[in-house]
């Protein structure tokens, strides 16, 4: 399973369960909470109800009375009330009262005078001394015909002379419960479609992160030019820690592998110096000794070339990108390569056929893009016979430019096809015999990567050998 849908599955599982919960408790709450506020009013009106009722109990007219008048008034009323939304159109309040032994006085729903209501609950406890309170159903195979009754004690001159019961059926707030259930199974709905969707924004980021960092990491193991990606918090210090832990890896490998590579590259020419500086101690001839020096002179400056594109080539690989870019012409560069040629070309003959465009802009470093396209003709120059013709081509492509450097050599064996771009690899001279440091093509290549493009070296039809560097216009 990819670590996104684990992601998102745990934090979806977690605000789900989360959810259904705190929803469970509160749906399991509702019912129960209207039914106590029920409960509330019921204790108020009882004991309202008591009081008024208490005189007439003493004068035994409770039939007669204030009460049972204003109860039939109250029967007869239409509230047309709208509650909350929810319409309250009929009363629903029951009186009864009892006398000090539990037997009905009176009943606003007409119960026989004289009936023994002293084992009902609200009754019974209520002249114990105690909070009476009954809840029954008018049709038992009905759950919703549930009925609450309050009882409250009616004290005259200071006796318990008589219990009266106020009860309404538990089915007129069951609409207020409803509603607030959809009400809250709503919000619940809602609350799971904005933890998805918070889900997914949040494995996206983080996979996206996640994704960033594995990219970087696989561009470095293959050895591409590659810059720690932009992160915050947490993911940031990973990145850099993944970047320090790259250049450590990066700079012991490098150090071991161009040292060991350095060092065998200068034991031919100092040996050369060496051997030739033991000859120049003793008597020689001065054509011999004016060799001898030339070969010095020769291998000299073979050092330096060889220690300069060390230097070169170990700042390109330890850079992940340009330092400092800028907007540059393309064919005014390739120009300028060639006049500082063209002394070079005059004596061999060479002939140098240029197919430019009118503008080429691109972003980049001129003195690293310079550095580039002199190694390649350098090479052109070095494999072409004298009296050939060096054909250098700039294209414009889509995302980029593209520059082809033609000759007119001897081309590449096959041998040598897939080395070419190795440090210190190299070729003879077609006319010395001699080989270069075998860094220029390498250098070539580290100078496309952090352009954001490549270079190649292949045979061409019919012959010579045709190099190629492509750069991006832009690129980050």
């Amino acid at each position: 399973m990819k670590l996104s849908v684990r992601i998102f599955l745990g934090f979806f599982l977690i605000v789900a369960l989360a959810a259904y919960f705190v929803l469970t408790i509160f749906m399991q709450e509702v019912k129960p909470g209207v039914r106590q506020g029920m409960e509330v009013t019921l204790v108020d009106t009882a004991h309202l109800l008591a009081e008024v009722v208490a005189p007439e109990l003493e004068a035994g007219n409770l039939e007669e009375g204030a009460l049972g008048a204003a109860i039939q008034r109250y029967q007869a009323r239409h509230p047309g009330a709208r509650i909350w939304g929810l319409p309250k159109t009929g009363t629903d309040f029951r009186v009864y009262v009892t006398d000090a032994q539990g037997r009905l006085l009176f009943d606003s729903r007409g119960g026989k005078p004289g009936a023994d209501y002293s084992r009902w609950n609200d009754v019974l406890l209520t002249l114990r001394g105690q909070y009476g309170v009954r809840s029954t159903r008018q049709d038992p195979q009905d759950p919703s015909s549930s009925v609450m009754y309050v009882a409250a004690p009616i004290w005259v001159q200071g006796r318990l002379a008589g219990v009266l019961s106020v009860g309404t059926a538990t089915s007129s707030v069951v609409p207020f419960a409803k509603r607030s259930e959809r009400k809250v199974y709503h919000a619940g709905l809602v609350l799971m479609g904005a933890a998805l969707l918070i889900g997914i924004g949040m494995t996206l980021w983080l996979t996206r992160s996640l994704r960033k960092l594995q990219t970087y990491a696989r561009q470095v193991s293959e050895g591409e030019k590659a810059a720690p990606p932009a992160l915050g918090g947490e993911l940031a210090e990973l990145g850099r820690a993944l970047e320090a832990m790259r250049e450590k890896l990066e700079g012991r490998h490098y150090v071991e592998r161009y040292v060991q590579a350095l060092t065998h590259e200068m034991k031919s020419p100092l040996a050369a110096i060496h051997g030739a500086a033991e000859l120049l101690e003793e008597e020689l001839p001065e054509a011999d000794r004016q060799r001898f020096l030339t070969n010095i002179r020769e291998q000299d400056e073979r050092l330096q070339r060889l220690v300069e594109r060390m230097l070169h080539l170990a700042a390109l690989e330890k850079r992940q990108s340009l330092e400092h870019p800028q907007r540059l012409s393309l064919p005014e560069l390739v120009q300028g390569v060639c006049r500082s040629r063209e002394a070079v070309m005059a004596q061999r003959g060479l002939r140098l056929r240029l197919e430019l465009p009118p503008e080429a802009w691109t972003t980049g470093e001129p003195f690293l893009l310079d550095l580039a396209i002199s190694s390649l003709l350098d090479n052109a120059l070095d494999f072409s016979p004298d009296g050939a013709e060096v054909c250098l081509k700039l294209e414009c492509l889509g995302d980029g430019h593209l520059l082809t450097v033609k000759d007119q050599g001897p081309g590449i064996p096959d041998f040598a096809v897939e080395r070419v771009f190795e440090p210190f690899y190299s070729l003879p001279r077609p006319a010395t015999g001699k080989k270069s440091t075998g860094l220029g093509l390498r250098l070539v290549r580290e100078v496309a990567q952090l352009h954001g493009g490549g270079a190649d070296l292949r045979n061409a039809a019919p012959g010579g050998a045709e190099a190629r560097l492509w750069l991006h216009t832009r690129f980050t």
